[in-house]
């Protein structure tokens, strides 16, 4: 997985409520756990735009209820510093669901996703609306 080229603030913790921005079914996503890295000792794994989580669908069709899925963050709230001093802010917090190969579920996503997300994972940008 490639690192990004932009500041993140990590600012979605375990609890947290993304929008699911795909058409795969889901519609409100509860992060649980984050893939990889955690936080310190004793405290919460902070994810932000381009992290891979694991969430739980609160609301959706009944073949992805209460099961736990694949999410990777494509919007926050906080900013985003970018190299050249330009900062991104979205309105909501969203998310894409995506399989073990870490391969899209859906066919399309709903609004627009950042850059810095098309370079980590090169095949949301084939079903994106728009890149930012």
């Amino acid at each position: 997985m490639k690192g990004l080229s932009s500041k993140v603030t990590k600012t979605l913790i375990p609890g947290s409520v993304l929008t699911c921005a795909d058409n795969s079914g889901a519609d409100e996503l509860r992060i649980v756990g984050k893939l990889g890295k955690g936080g310190r000792h004793g405290g919460l794994a902070a994810s932000g735009v381009g992290d891979v989580v694991v969430a739980s669908v609160i609301k959706g069709t009944p073949t992805y209820l209460k099961k736990p899925v694949k999410v990777i963050i494509i919007r926050q709230r906080a900013p985003i510093r970018r190299a050249n001093g330009m900062r991104l802010v979205f309105e909501d917090n969203a998310g894409v669901m995506v399989g073990d190969d870490f391969m899209p579920v859906g066919t399309e996503i709903k609004g627009p996703i950042p850059r810095e997300v098309v370079e980590r994972f090169s095949k949301l940008a084939g079903i994106a609306s728009k890149i930012v």
